[in-house]
């Protein structure tokens, strides 16, 4: 179990936690959120002891390894697959030291220990962590210097998951992964054996891979049992319940302090006055509910062209002479909205930079209104800013004629309040950064705007604002995003990017989604496959029905489990539970759910272990 007891810290004199308490039982996973800049990295540094606590405890399984990415993959000469092989310390030392044993008995105990560490498909296990994080089999080869940062980011990430440490802390793991990178790890996720903590913005990844979310508001930590959108309705139930009781509450004070105010002179009526002044005294208030409010996207309006804004005739394109995507013939209208879909290194970005001139046709015609005006966000385009300037500083560069009361107004349109508008941008959270990058894109009202990975920096809540900035938005979307919720409700077309060509996509998210999987779990050629067995004689009849006998009770044993802890789910959901306020059986109902968990995962694995036994027996 992860113990977090009363935790108290302060980081450059903000308050950051104030006797804050959670329990995470061992083999959770859990999604970790709040609002940017709320202290939730910082909680990882107090995990890892990087930071000492002001007060309370953390408490961490003994012997327990803690991973993490920290930083990128260094830029050296070893190939990726061996780098992640190495991040498994001690089978590296071992096989090393296999190298060089002479003893007898002690090479018989480092063999036994590979075999127990499950060595022997550790290659077949990195190659496959490294192909769902989208290295092919010829890159997996290549040396981590032939990559860009964000790539060595992933090859970083990898390698900690094939560590497969006791707690994983994972922090905003899907910013640095494409559409096809954050669907693999959502899977893996889901079935990875040990504690899971992990920062995220991202909803699918919350609701698909996790199965508590721990909260962190107003310097308190909360943990809140199922998925994303379990925790946002039971949240949302409570806090109009505490507004409920709050309500109530203070028209009880309202009422006596009434009676107080009107019968303490009178002697007759003095006990009774005196007796209303001690209950409320005695009263507890209930805390006011006080909701962040998260400033809104507003782009400006263009004016209306004539259809199509863009049109594409047998256009090809690529850079040096070499051709990335061709024959495209496309066409763009201004109340488009479209999500490109395809792996990286497809030809996304090529083709977004097509759009927005920053790269020629080689061939056919790109036709374009002569009125057009792009504005296009990309992730890079955030780190690009001048860190010494600031957001009003910027603003002037591009609007030296406007004086600086309307060019405050422009930053607080666009969610860049008066607060920072004189900060340094180097100051600023990422979140800010991107609402300042996002509105010096669309300063002059775009007709068509290019979206390139534009929420990696922003939270859940700033998320929406710009699901519903872009949805009042008059002008036309091209979108490049790994998060599915947002393509899901901003884009009304889809556009797949393969084999160097777009062609639409008729089909939903769910659908891309499967057909990913399907294709990564055909292991897309980057894992080597097992060596094919010859079939097993067949058994008799009277040797097989008690394998099949077992598999049956083993399913059964699993329905079971899966039933219990459904319904475990259902009664930590409820509204009514939290409301009462009894910790003591909530405490319990989680300490019954890690222990369902726990068997059902022992009950799975005997499951897998009987039908194995019935496939050897020829009969599956």
């Amino acid at each position: 179990m992860l113990a977090l007891r009363n935790l108290s810290f302060t980081l450059e004199g903000k308050k950051l936690f104030d006797d804050a308490s959670a329990l995470i039982p061992e083999g959770h996973k859990v999604g970790f959120v709040g609002r940017n800049g709320s202290g939730k990295t910082t909680l990882f540094r107090l995990i890892r002891g990087e930071l000492a606590l002001d007060s309370g405890e953390i408490e961490v399984p003994k012997r327990a390894r803690i991973g993490g990415v920290a930083q990128e993959a260094p830029a050296s000469r070893v190939s990726l697959i061996d780098t992640v092989l190495a991040a498994d310390e001690e089978r590296a030392a071992l096989m090393a030291e296999a190298e060089i044993a002479t003893d007898a008995h002690r090479i018989g105990e480092i063999h036994a220990r590979l075999a127990d560490i499950d060595a022997h498909s550790a290659e077949a296990r990195a190659a496959s962590i490294l192909a769902g994080l989208g290295f092919d089999a010829a890159a997996q080869a290549r040396t981590c210097a032939e990559f860009s940062g964000g790539w060595r980011m992933r090859v970083a990430l990898a390698a900690v998951l094939f560590a497969r440490p006791d707690v994983l802390l994972l922090d905003e793991p899907t910013n640095y992964l494409d559409l096809e990178g954050a669907i693999w790890l959502e899977s893996f996720l889901a079935k990875y054996p040990h504690t899971v903590l992990v920062i995220s913005h991202d909803r699918d990844l919350l609701n698909r891979s996790v199965g508590a979310i721990l909260h962190l508001d107003r310097q308190k930590l909360t943990l809140y049992q199922g998925p994303y959108d379990i925790f946002e309705d039971t949240r949302r139930a409570r806090l109009e319940q505490q507004i409920s009781e709050k309500r109530k509450q203070d028209a009880a004070r309202a009422h006596m302090q009434s009676f107080v105010d009107r019968f303490r002179a009178k002697a007759s009526k003095a006990r009774q006055a005196q007796s209303r002044i001690k209950a409320l005294e005695r009263m507890k208030p209930i805390a006011a509910v006080v909701e962040d409010s998260v400033t809104g996207f507003n782009f400006p309006t263009p004016e209306e062209l004539s259809p199509p804004i863009i049109r594409l005739e047998d256009v090809t394109v690529g850079y040096d002479g070499r051709p990335v995507l061709s024959h495209l013939d496309l066409r763009i209208d201004q109340d488009d909205r479209i999500a490109l879909l395809g792996q990286n290194g497809q030809g996304k970005s090529t083709f977004v930079k097509l759009l927005a001139d920053r790269l020629a046709p080689m061939k056919g015609r790109k036709l374009a209104s002569s009125k057009l005006r792009v504005g296009y966000f990309a992730q890079h385009q955030v780190d690009e800013l001048e860190l010494g300037a600031t957001p009003l500083q910027h603003l002037q560069v591009r609007r030296p004629e406007e004086n600086p009361g309307k060019l405050r107004a422009r930053l607080a349109s666009g969610g860049v309040g008066a607060d920072i508008a004189t900060t340094e941008v180097g100051r600023l959270s990422g979140g800010q950064k991107s609402r300042l990058a996002l509105l010096l894109a669309t300063l002059d009202a775009p007709h068509l705007i290019i979206l390139d990975e534009p929420t990696n920096h922003l939270d859940i809540e700033s998320r929406d604002a710009l699901v519903e900035g872009l949805t009042e938005y008059g002008g036309a979307v091209m979108l490049v995003s790994h998060d599915p919720y947002l393509v899901e409700l901003v884009a009304e077309r889809l556009w797949l990017v393969k084999d160097g060509r777009i062609r639409p996509f008729d089909d939903d998210m769910d659908a891309y989604r499967r057909l990913l999987l399907s294709e990564r779990s055909g292991g897309g050629g980057a894992a080597p496959k097992r060596e094919e067995r010859p079939k097993a004689r067949a058994l008799p009849r009277s040797e097989v029905a008690p394998l099949r006998a077992e598999v049956s009770r083993c399913e059964a044993r699993v329905a079971k489990l899966e039933g219990m802890r459904d319904e475990i789910d259902g009664r930590l959901a409820n509204p009514l539970l939290y409301a009462r306020g009894d910790q003591d059986a909530i405490e319990a109902l989680q300490k019954k759910r890690a222990e369902v968990e726990s068997g059902l995962e022992r009950a799975e694995a005997l499951w897998m272990a009987a039908l194995e036994r019935l496939e050897a027996a020829g009969v599956a």
